[in-house]
């Protein structure tokens, strides 16, 4: 392919190693690229200690990088898959999926068990909070914001953050994880470790040159996960987490009087296993009433 493909990244340096490891793939196959840093509303509100679910939730770091897409400025929209709402620009489809990291959760400063009562947990998800409130209830929270390296420097004394592992595999800081959290319970955000990647459905050349570095099984992981966010409804504010491994997918939804918990065997068969997430969603807001 001779020409450049252009690949739009936020600026964090989490981001641009992740957007390097897609030109790095795309380069062995020959396939020259380069990066074009968008500055997104989520980035911008990183300082003001703003709640996600606050500013916007999903979308605050996608938004701008897939206009850079939709206006010309770019070949293909780099994201978190994590990051990626359900319900997006219509021009736009998911031309690859890269191998995932590891999907879990981890604890930085203390291991759970180790914590006192009434220590503080420091983290923006709500999701993370309803999984940590359901084993330990005498936990408090506090809010986390900005990059990788500032998290880190905010631990709460005597306490702990909660962060994504493959967010600290990229940028090498895996040394810091006092505590890997079990999946099977502390269920992960959908599409976590995953890398997604956008390009405009008309871009053919495009199309064809991410299909080479697509992951197969982690592509079919992800979209099974993001079946049943999707059914759940993308504007969903509750805490959501959705996990595939191998055969099984496990879901979890945070209520307000009850979380709903389930895992469900998958056939192999991608139509049934995404009609069986759907079924799932339909179960998990019928059992906390929402």
């Amino acid at each position: 392919m001779s020409v450049v493909i252009r690949l739009a990244t936020r600026g964090s340096r989490q981001a641009v190693t992740q957007s390097e490891s897609v030109r790095s793939a795309l380069g062995q196959w020959g396939i020259e690229s380069e990066l074009v840093i968008v500055d997104t509303h989520g980035d911008r509100t990183q300082s003001a200690n703003v709640p996600l679910h606050h500013i916007g939730g999903q979308g605050v770091f996608t938004k701008e990088v897939q206009e850079a897409v939709l206006d010309g400025r770019a070949d293909v929209a780099v994201h978190s898959a994590k990051d990626l709402p359900t319900e997006r620009p219509d021009d736009l489809d998911i031309g690859a999926i890269m191998a995932r990291r590891t999907a879990t959760d981890a604890l930085i400063g203390r291991k759970l068990s180790d914590l006192d009562g009434g220590a503080t947990i420091a983290t923006g998800s709500v999701r993370r909070r309803a999984q940590l409130l359901e084993t330990r209830s005498d936990l408090n929270f506090a809010e986390l914001r900005g990059n990788i390296e500032t998290r880190l420097q905010k631990i709460p004394e005597g306490g702990a953050i909660v962060m994504a592992i493959a967010a600290l595999e990229v940028l090498d800081l895996t040394d810091h994880i006092a505590e890997e959290l079990d999946p099977t319970f502390f269920v992960p955000a959908v599409g976590q470790g995953a890398v997604a990647i956008e390009c405009r459905r008309d871009n053919s050349a495009v199309i064809d040159a991410l299909a080479i570095i697509n992951d197969e099984i982690t592509a079919t992981a992800v979209s099974i996960e993001r079946a049943y966010l999707e059914e759940l409804g993308a504007g969903c504010s509750a805490p959501v987490g959705a996990h595939v491994v191998g055969p099984k997918l496990t879901a979890f939804l945070g209520g307000t009087d009850t979380n709903f918990r389930s895992t469900v065997e998958l056939t192999g068969n991608l139509e049934r296993d995404l009609a069986a997430a759907r079924a799932l969603a339909v179960s998990a807001r019928s059992a906390v009433g929402i």
